[in-house]
């Protein structure tokens, strides 16, 4: 039985418990470029199954990802209430060709935007931490929610290079 978006929410937001999730966020780059130190890049580059993302995928998910959240961060800030887009994360992996793109590169402008983000976040009064969109999926989502759910999609994906990277040689 496949999740169901709100099933989802709740997966990757308890990833985060009782954590502060800015600063899960703030380390999360540096989590990940420790874990890909002096991987090969063709390792970086194997799918550890069919139909499973690489490292290198994740990592250029994850840099996506984060120019996403900031831009519906700053739509919901601009226009409280506003529609969040959903988008297919697997279209994006083809249409984007994750599969060719540098991986260290990826992680350097996921590290980037990131920086950008939190930036922006660290400049909000208190009630602009409550303001929402509408996400097409999940419902109403607050910028608080927002952050909950990309430190959690970091754990997540963190916990993910961390199984890939620990698999032998097959």
């Amino acid at each position: 039985m496949a999740e169901t978006p709100q099933e989802y929410r709740k997966r990757i937001i308890d990833h985060v418990g009782t954590q502060d999730p800015v600063k899960l966020q703030a380390a999360a780059h540096k989590k990940i470029a420790r874990l890909m130190k002096g991987v090969p890049a063709s390792k970086l580059r194997k799918r550890p199954a069919p139909g499973k993302w690489s490292v290198a995928e994740i990592a250029a998910h994850l840099a996506d990802v984060e120019i996403a959240v900031g831009f519906r961060i700053r739509m919901i800030l601009g226009a409280p209430g506003t529609p969040i887009q959903a988008y297919d994360q697997d279209a994006w992996v083809v249409s984007g060709h994750y599969e060719k793109r540098d991986t260290r590169k990826a992680i350097e402008q996921y590290r980037v935007v990131r920086e950008a983000n939190l930036d922006l976040l660290k400049s909000l009064a208190p009630e602009q931490w409550k303001h929402h969109g509408i996400h097409a999926e999940r419902g109403e989502e607050s910028i608080e929610t927002i952050v909950r759910m990309i430190a959690g999609h970091d754990l997540n994906h963190i916990q993910q290079i961390e199984r890939i990277l620990a698999q032998k040689k097959a």
